[in-house]
């Protein structure tokens, strides 16, 4: 069965990102059904969408159709999730746990909101665990993987993150100074990020593929 004929399913759907691409897939002509995973109801009504409350402790007992294109925009902070651990457990446990769980649903096209500087051997820690999980979802042999690699996500939050909208602000008031290679360094609205993703679903390319700034930005004025 074509991935555009199965279930999306929308992981993050309560998150900047997330949020986003779950309205953008609900408002687009396929696929016909969208799975958003979610901590609690949101009491969302649309003929498209079926709501899985779950704590992802049991996600492996999950039923749901066939799944076609998985949307991952799981993400937090190590300030916000309190520890590196916690950090660890949301942005690269969870997101490779789902992503074996939906492969054998049947789904065979993941597309990853990571972070701009990904990189398993970082001296950072944050971007250390967005490049381990970024290598170790490419193992699974997806036939399609498109990793979206943004800086600074503009967009109101529900959650405050006060150091993250100060460096925010900054960077995207001096993005006229980001050139060149620079430039994959630029904020980026949350809305074309959720437009990529939705745009890379549309036309899945087999193979890896890793999304910068004007990638990111070039895909969203291709959703349709």
């Amino acid at each position: 069965m074509p991935s555009r004929k199965r279930a999306a399913l929308v992981v993050g759907a309560s998150g900047l990102v997330g949020a986003a691409t779950l309205n953008l897939l609900l408002d687009a002509p396929s696929p016909s059904k969208v799975i958003a995973l979610l901590r609690r109801s949101s009491s969302r009504s649309h003929p498209k969408l079926i709501e899985r409350v779950t704590d992802f402790a049991a996600l492996e007992t999950l039923e749901t159709p066939p799944l076609g294109t998985v949307f991952c925009a799981l993400g937090t902070t190590i300030q916000v999730a309190g520890s590196q651990d916690a950090f660890r457990r949301i942005d690269y446990e969870l997101p490779l746990r789902l992503a074996r769980w939906a492969q054998s649903r049947g789904a065979t096209h993941f597309v990853l909101v990571s972070s701009v500087g990904a990189d398993p051997a970082s001296p950072n820690g944050y971007l250390r665990v967005k490049g381990e999980l970024e290598d170790d979802l490419a193992a699974l042999n997806y036939p399609a993987v498109d990793i979206l690699q943004p800086s600074f996500l503009l967009g109101p939050r529900r959650e405050a993150r006060p150091l993250e909208s100060i460096s925010k602000l900054a960077v995207h008031a001096l993005s006229f100074l980001l050139l060149g290679g620079l430039r994959k360094y630029r904020a980026i609205r949350a809305s074309d990020v959720a437009a990529a993703m939705v745009a890379a679903s549309q036309s899945p390319q087999p193979g890896l593929h890793r999304h910068l700034y004007d990638s990111i930005l070039n895909l969203a004025t291709h959703a349709k």
